[in-house]
């Protein structure tokens, strides 16, 4: 939740910016924010419930971690599973539209490349610096020579 005259420089759709510059926002998002939070589902919970609906979860749990309540909800693209009784709009490209989304998709892509570097710290064989957990040749050869770790979703095609 961001206040209404929150616009910095370079606020844009996460993947239209460097890693410097998704870094730097990320700090003065979460500095200025008037809230912010952000989620996550488990490979577990992807398996049972599908990616779609592990999206949602996620996105359900960080406005339920949100330490101010939201009146609406603006979603980057066309679904979303109504979270209670809030409202919501599903915007297509809509971090490239509003600096809310904006800003979510920053702090979301930073928190997983976050996660991606912890991820590689401790299995350097799986190469997830370079591959961002996507399933390259790489990735799959040292999957079939180090097996896989609680981090692998099992539903997904891996080898």
């Amino acid at each position: 939740i961001l206040p209404p005259d929150y616009n910095p420089a370079f606020l844009n759709d996460s993947k239209q910016l460097t890693a410097r510059r998704r870094e730097v926002l990320r700090l003065d998002i979460c500095a200025n924010a008037i809230a912010w939070a952000v989620a996550e589902a488990s490979p577990a919970e992807i398996q049972e419930i599908n990616i779609a609906q592990a999206s949602y979860l996620a996105m359900h749990r960080a406005v339920a971690a949100l330490a101010v309540s939201a009146t609406h909800l603006l979603v980057d693209g066309n679904r979303f599973r109504p979270h209670a009784s809030l409202p919501h709009t599903c915007i297509i490209g809509g971090d490239g539209l509003y600096r809310s989304i904006a800003a979510a998709s920053i702090l979301a892509k930073t928190f997983r490349d976050e996660r991606m570097r912890e991820l590689a710290a401790e299995y350097p064989a799986y190469g997830w610096l370079q591959n961002a957990g996507y399933p390259t040749a790489a990735h799959r050869a040292a999957l079939r020579e180090h097996g896989i770790t609680p981090h692998h979703r099992l539903g997904f095609r891996l080898l």
